[in-house]
């Protein structure tokens, strides 16, 4: 027995019929294509599935694709393009917040969130924002640099030099 969901993902319109108990994290990625979104865990605890939901981060591991229909998901894949990459991406890029890269998408969307609703927000408001995320590559400071990058840029100013006092 499936369901028909109407979804808009990073702007443009799906209507797809999906069996209840699929996720939205294997939605988009088994479905749509929309492999950005990575799985980490299964278990909602890496936060690698990250994505917004109407603006709002939540982990697309813990949502069914039938709650999300009617609703507005950006993915990684809607936040930038070749050659006009978002804030974030750019900050992440500029500042170094990457080694492997698995949980990146998981990050920025995580980011984005917080930026949304923070657009100045000190180095424990990033810390505790994205806690829900992990990371074993990397130590976060680089990450936390990345988005204090990205926040400037988004607020129109020009992001503090690399290694200087915040």
């Amino acid at each position: 027995m499936s369901e028909t969901i109407r979804l808009t993902i990073n702007g443009a319109e799906y209507t797809s019929a999906v069996e209840p108990r699929l996720l939205l994290v294997h939605y988009l990625r088994d479905v749509l294509g929309l492999t950005g979104t990575h799985i980490g865990c299964d278990t909602s605890q890496c936060g690698a599935c990250t994505v917004l939901l109407d603006g709002q981060a939540v982990k697309s591991c813990t949502v069914l694709a039938v709650q999300a229909d009617g609703h507005s998901i950006t993915t990684i894949e809607g936040l930038g393009a070749e050659g006009n990459l978002h804030p974030l991406q750019e900050g992440f890029w500029e500042r170094h917040g990457l080694q492997c890269g698995y949980c990146t998408p998981g990050m920025i969307m995580a980011a984005a969130g917080l930026l949304s609703r923070t657009p100045n927000p000190t180095e424990e408001e990033i810390r505790h924002g994205l806690e829900g995320n992990l990371c074993r590559c990397t130590g976060y400071h680089n990450i936390v640099q990345a988005v204090q990058y990205a926040a400037a840029r988004l607020r129109g100013e020009t992001p503090v030099e690399e290694g200087a006092a915040v």
